[in-house]
């Protein structure tokens, strides 16, 4: 359990995760907001971006980004058809760790943004409507208006992404990239004539990632949750929608909740 090449594997299969989910959501935020908009170019460049990528295995495109030096030997910075002022060795840049979070990030952002865009077209026209009446940018809406109220029904899935990924991070063998922990405990157990005990190890160190995920994923959803559930004492959902004054006026109960009905028979 705490051999440190499968305490490091374990490391390697964190970061791997964070990596991807990290560019997995930038490109889903980004694509889902070009998606939504109304200029025909970034619509088309969303739609080909999450076509091909939903589209093709993970593990193939895993093998295509692994075979990106083979393809491209060298990169460089310079004048189209002109000088190079910076030239790159792809091995250098690209190396098998590099290209193992891109391909996962890569393949993550075309489902999560589905599931961006879905979150925002559910809040309700109105708001956008109501916010530039206000004034407020197209930028400033979606910040402080739009995201915070489709996050109720964007995180359930991306929870679900999330453990998803930790567990396909056993796919970059294909890149190949064999310092993640389902390669190094198979490793370690094929050499040692034990697959099944190292096998073993493995899902007990996915089951506790898990289980800390699924508590992380249930408290962001009870944050995001407030409000829409209808849990919560009278009390607290007032708090919610009074001020400093009015929370102390209703808490010292000289207010009846029905204040405004007429109670004389």
């Amino acid at each position: 359990m705490f051999d440190p090449r499968v305490v490091s594997g374990f490391g390697w299969t964190l970061l791997l995760t964070v990596g991807a989910m990290v560019i997995g959501i930038v490109l889903a935020v980004s694509t889902a907001i070009m998606r939504m908009g109304a200029n025909p170019v970034l619509k088309g460049v969303a739609w080909v971006y999450i076509w091909i990528f939903r589209g093709t295995p993970i593990y193939t495109q895993l093998v295509f980004w692994g075979l990106l030096p083979v393809l491209y030997p060298r990169l460089s910075l310079g004048i189209p058809f002109g000088p190079e002022f910076f030239v790159f060795t792809t091995q250098d840049v690209v190396n098998a760790g590099v290209a193992a979070v891109l391909g996962l990030g890569l393949n993550e952002g075309a489902y999560l943004s589905e599931i961006v865009r879905a979150g925002l077209n559910s809040v309700d026209k109105g708001q956008w409507e109501a916010a530039t009446a206000l004034g407020m940018r197209r930028g400033a809406v979606l910040r402080r208006i739009i995201i915070p109220q489709a996050m109720r029904v964007i995180v359930p899935p991306t929870g679900n992404e999330t453990i998803s990924m930790l567990k396909t991070t056993s796919l970059v063998l294909a890149v190949p990239f064999t310092l993640e922990l389902t390669f190094v405990t198979n490793a370690i157990g094929n050499k040692n004539f034990l697959p099944v005990p190292l096998l073993l190890v493995a899902a007990i160190y996915y089951l506790v990632i898990t289980s800390v995920l699924m508590v992380g994923q249930h408290y962001l959803e009870a944050y995001y949750g407030r409000g829409f559930d209808g849990s919560g004492s009278a009390a607290t959902r007032r708090r919610g929608m009074a001020s400093r004054r009015q929370q102390a006026i209703l808490e010292a109960g000289t207010v009846r909740e029905d204040a405004n009905l007429d109670v004389t028979p």
